[in-house]
Formats: structure tokens, sequence, C-alpha cells
């Protein structure tokens, strides 16, 4: 008897405070969706100023852009004239990217046309024209990285073939100078290479980019072409003209991999400001009905508590 009495009187008791009744829905209050309201609402602001500052800066890089493409041309239009038979089986792959992130898939798309490249691939950027012979890359080519974020890619997934890696390079926009020591540096690395494959990101449009690769002979394959061999010339000049080469096509690949670095940002921002826009509105619907039915809820009240008296 006196059991029953003791199990009673519990039950009856009130339940501490702030536990939740056995029957409470799982639902936010108004104070944490206020919270998270506020929250977006910053988030939208930083993200639309982000926007802001990348557009202006990718019309600075895309002017840049132009400027280095010279170089690259350049470059091209000697290659063009110095062909060479003697096959080039020791590459060196050099990835371009950046220290930065919020730029949508800019590293993780050179990232992956390089191990495209390393396991020859049908869809690698250095597969031949239709009717060429294909030439086989070795999966244990060096590897150089500009910028930390796709070293930290490929870290994990090829993290044995990487013998150098760049930073601080294209925190603005790119020089000739930080390609020429880049490019000093290469050469004095003493990594043995018949020539230079650059990977980097291909400016299509303000809105799309694609990776592509560039190839570039070393000293041993300009020495040996066909063009070179018309001449006497020293080997200093050879070799000069190797690292100037391998300069042009770092600088020129640098400012449109800079170009489509501002592109993808500006439109990762544009994408989340969006997304944030359209949070706040679920959110201030969601605030809106539970503030209507807390009003609701306290005028039944006292309704229900005039009519009693």
């Amino acid at each position: 008897m006196l059991a029953r009495r003791t199990l009673s009187r519990a039950v009856a008791q009130p339940s501490p405070l702030g536990a939740a009744p056995p029957n409470a829905r799982n639902m936010a209050t108004l104070r944490e969706i206020e919270l998270r309201l506020k929250s977006v609402r910053n988030i939208e602001k930083i993200t639309k100023s982000m926007k802001m500052i990348a557009s202006t800066k990718l019309a600075k890089a895309q002017r840049a852009m132009q400027a280095g493409k010279q170089y690259g041309l350049a470059n091209a239009e000697v290659f063009a004239h110095t062909p060479s038979d003697k096959p080039t089986p020791n590459k060196l792959f050099i990835v371009i990217s950046s220290d930065k992130g919020l730029c949508g898939g800019i590293h993780s798309s050179v990232t992956k046309a390089t191990r495209r490249a390393l396991n020859n691939d049908a869809d690698s950027p250095l597969a031949p024209a239709e009717g060429a012979v294909a030439q086989q890359i070795d999966s244990a080519s060096p590897i150089m990285v500009i910028g930390d974020k796709s070293k930290a890619q490929l870290m994990r997934a090829v993290g044995g073939n990487l013998r150098m890696s760049f930073n601080q390079i294209g925190r603005d926009i790119p020089t000739f100078a930080d390609a020429a020591g880049v490019a000093d540096l290469i050469v004095k690395s003493g990594v043995k290479y018949d020539s230079v494959v650059i990977v980097y990101n291909k400016f299509v449009s303000a809105i799309s980019y694609e990776a592509a690769a560039i190839e570039v002979k070393g000293e041993e394959g300009l020495r040996e072409s066909n063009g070179f061999k018309a001449y006497e010339n020293e080997d200093d000049a050879t070799k000069d003209l190797a690292e100037f080469s391998l300069a042009n096509a770092l600088f020129a690949a640098l400012t449109e991999g800079h170009a489509c670095e501002q592109s993808s940002r500006r439109n990762a921002m544009d994408n989340a400001s969006k997304n944030a826009t359209e949070m706040i509105s679920k959110l201030q619907m969601q605030y809106n009905r539970g503030r209507q039915a807390a009003i609701t809820n306290e005028l039944v009240d006292i309704i229900t508590g005039a009519s009693a008296l």
C-alpha cells in the first residue's frame, strides 16, 4: 500500500525545469530559427562581397591573360619550326594551381587531368589526335606543383612522384618574374627530363574552363631537332633557350589559370549568394508560421480564461 502511494506521488510530480514533455515534437524554437536567420544573412553578405571582389579581379586577370597568351603563341611558333622525331620518354609534369579555395573545382580539375595522364587514359590531356601514335607515359614520372591546394590532393594519390612544390605564386596577377623564378628552380633542381608537360586550366569563357596540357621540349629535344641541326649553336645558347621557352610557357599558363580561378570564384560566390537567399526565404517563412502559431495559442488561452469567468 505504501509502495503504491509513493509511485502515485512520483507520477504526479511535475517534470524538472527545462525538461521537454514526453510528447514534445522535435522542432526548432523561434529563438533557434532567429539565430540561424542571422547567421545565414551574415554569410550572404560575405559571399556577395567576395563576388564583387572576384568580378573586379576577373577584369584585370583577363587583360593579363591576353598579354600572357602572346608569350605562349611565340613559344608555340618556335616549337612549330623545330620538329623532332626523337621520343621524349622522360617527362616532368608541372601542375598549376593556387593556394586559395572557395573557387569551385578549379584545383581538382588539374589534379584529375594529371592522374589521367599518368594512367594513360583515353581522355588524358596528352591524348594524341586521331590517327596519331599514342606515347606511353611512365606512371612514376616526376611531378612539381604550383599551389598548395593541388599539392594536398596529389599527395594522397601520387605522393611518391612529387619532387618540388611552390606557393605564394599567383596571390596577385602573375608576372613574368614569377615564371622565370620557377623555371630557374626547375632547371637547377637536378630532375632529369626530356620534356616538360604543363597541366593548367584553359580559359573557355567567363563561366567555363577545362583542363589542358602543353608540352615544352627540354635542352636535348631542342638540340636534336632538325631546325637547330642546320646551324652550329653553342650548348649554352640551347640551354638558355630551353629555360626561356619554359618560362614563357609557364607565364602563359599562370595568367590563364589565374583568370580561370577568378572566374570560378565569382561563379561559386554567386551560387552561394543565391542559395543563401533561398534559405533565408524558407527560414523566414518558418519563423513567421511559428510566431503566428504562438500568437494564436496565446489568444486562445486568453479567450478561454475570459469565458471561464
